[in-house]
């Protein structure tokens, strides 16, 4: 980088913009940010080489020296108003996140930017960089850091009565309940961020976010027609919008389309003009599930998890359901195949599912336990024997009934004789 400053005025902008390649670009850049002069149009025009730099930084992929830029600008942030410092703070943490593999920056970035603008005492930044670094170790999986550090920033947000943040944090504290399996305080925190959005405008987005979320959580509840009609309404403004997670949404309306045994009505999503438009692996992998279902066939289930295992087992949601729905499968195509027999071999079971016998054995065990059919294995023959359906006879719960009630008589009777006698 040379020592020597150019003057902040267009022509330095426009001569770092006319540069032969990023590397040259960006040392006149920085060359502009030298200029020690703190004249409004001054200040401006370093506003703009900031933005530029920032934008250059993350194309090359320098993330160290975006954290770095952070740090050199921080006597600037003194001469320009604090919300301008948010928004060009914010700028560079976003160019940040869109440089692959930086997770672990990120938050040590954030970190630091909390620690300044406690010092600095910027309050309405720190709790938007608060908010970033809690999501971002949710991302990284440290949900009770995140936790602990959402639980002093929401009552400090609620305090301050700044809605939109607020929305913020608590869809975030959602999404830690939902990952750490505590439903109740995820639908808590998710009612609360509702509450908080009737209250003011929120973004299309944010509202995609939050409909998304809720869908989530009625899937969750084995409510699947409403968290239909959920992630529909976030495919909708994802769509509009044309945010990636329009994709994510279609694929859990199609998912929750496969659960209520509507797996049909996939093709037809698919093919629709909408769905068109995302037509790819993702909505790939939810077609061969639903055909997979409409035939009742574990073979091609199990091929459908084994080829797209990314966008099915990776994916916590999708996997999550779908594994209740392999088991309902198997269940039923089990009790069909021996529904014929008094006494049959695992092994020819196991031939007629096209599954391993050890799995087949397993799951047989599992199902006579829950009650399923009533029999039991004989392992020794290697022979599962099913039992006729006991018949319950109706004249022991009648004679119990009949006791009862002649009991019923002889306290009244006991009673009235009593009072009589007094």
């Amino acid at each position: 980088m040379s020592t020597s400053y150019l003057p902040a005025t267009t022509d330095s902008i426009a001569e770092a913009l006319e540069a032969k390649n990023p590397s040259e670009s960006i040392s006149i850049l920085y060359r502009i940010l030298e200029n020690p002069s703190s004249s409004p149009e001054a200040l401006r025009i370093k506003e703009q080489a900031i933005t530029n730099l920032s934008d250059l930084l993350r194309q090359e992929n320098r993330a160290e020296d975006l954290r770095n830029l952070l740090t050199q600008l921080r006597p600037f942030f003194n001469l320009i108003p604090k919300a301008k410092t948010a928004k060009i703070v914010r700028g560079i943490i976003d160019a940040v996140a869109k440089i692959p593999d930086t997770s672990d920056l990120q938050i040590s970035l954030c970190k630091e930017m909390v620690q300044w603008t406690r010092a600095e005492k910027r309050t309405f930044l720190r709790q938007r960089v608060e908010a970033r670094l809690a999501a971002l170790l949710m991302e990284n999986k440290e949900y009770s850091e995140a936790l602990n550090l959402l639980a002093g920033l929401i009552k400090e947000v609620r305090r301050l009565d700044d809605k939109l943040l607020l929305v913020d944090i608590d869809l975030l504290e959602s999404k830690l309940h939902f990952s750490l399996r505590n439903l109740p305080k995820a639908k808590a925190a998710l009612t609360a961020a509702r509450t908080a959005a009737n209250a003011i405008y929120v973004p299309p987005a944010q509202q995609g976010t939050i409909d998304l979320q809720s869908g989530i959580l009625h899937a969750e509840e084995k409510d699947y027609k409403t968290a239909y009609s959920y992630f529909f309404e976030a495919f909708e403004a994802f769509n509009a919008l044309e945010d990636p997670r329009a994709v994510f949404s279609l694929k859990y309306m199609l998912l929750c389309k496969i659960m209520v045994s509507q797996a049909d009505d996939v093709a037809g999503i698919i093919s629709s003009k909408a769905g068109l438009q995302y037509v790819g692996v993702e909505l790939d992998a939810m077609k061969a599930v639903a055909d997979a279902h409409s035939k009742r066939s574990l073979k091609l289930f199990e091929t459908a998890l084994r080829d797209y295992k990314a966008q099915l087992e990776e994916d916590p949601i999708v996997h999550r359901h779908l594994s209740s729905l392999y088991d309902t499968l198997l269940e039923q195509n089990l009790c069909r195949l021996i529904e014929p027999f008094s006494r049959v071999e695992i092994a020819h079971i196991a031939e007629l599912i096209e599954l391993p016998v050890d799995h087949v054995e397993k799951k047989l065990s599992q199902m006579i336990l829950d009650k399923k059919f009533a029999g039991t294995l004989d392992q020794g023959a290697g022979c599962l024997i099913i039992f006729d359906d006991p018949k319950t006879d109706a004249i022991y719960p009648a004679t119990l009934e009949t006791i009862s009630n002649i009991g019923k008589v002889v306290d009244s009777l006991y009673v009235r004789s009593a009072k009589i006698m007094a």
